[in-house]
């Protein structure tokens, strides 16, 4: 769970989008959150969130992993940050496998 000091050094906004059809998004979910946090995490993010939405026969999930710099989204290894960290069974389950995430710069942070 990301802390208020965890969300103030955030700098960028990392977001990735996939879409799954309806009945394997259960199952995807469960894959992805017992295997890509902990990668997105070990690369520098501060914090990361998934998001769901089912929308008839397909399901969008969008992950955001919060950084404080461009380096932190590749754990300082120089590769691309806008490539995609795609999971070893992303291709059995998504749709189309994205190529590039979107990144965003953070202009204010409010609340607790």
């Amino acid at each position: 769970m990301a802390t208020t000091t965890d969300m103030k050094a955030a700098k960028f906004a990392r977001v990735w989008r996939g879409r799954t059809w309806r009945d394997k998004a259960d199952e995807y979910e469960r894959y992805w959150l017992a295997n890509g946090i902990d990668l997105l995490e070990a690369k520098g993010a501060l914090s990361v969130q998934m998001l769901r939405e089912d929308r008839g026969a397909e399901t969008e999930f969008v992950t955001i992993s919060w950084c404080s710099s461009i380096e932190a989204m590749t754990g300082q290894s120089g590769v691309d940050p806008h490539l995609t960290h795609q999971l070893d069974r992303d291709p059995e389950f998504l749709i189309e496998v994205p190529k590039e995430v979107q990144i965003l710069t953070i202009l204010a942070t409010r609340g607790a």
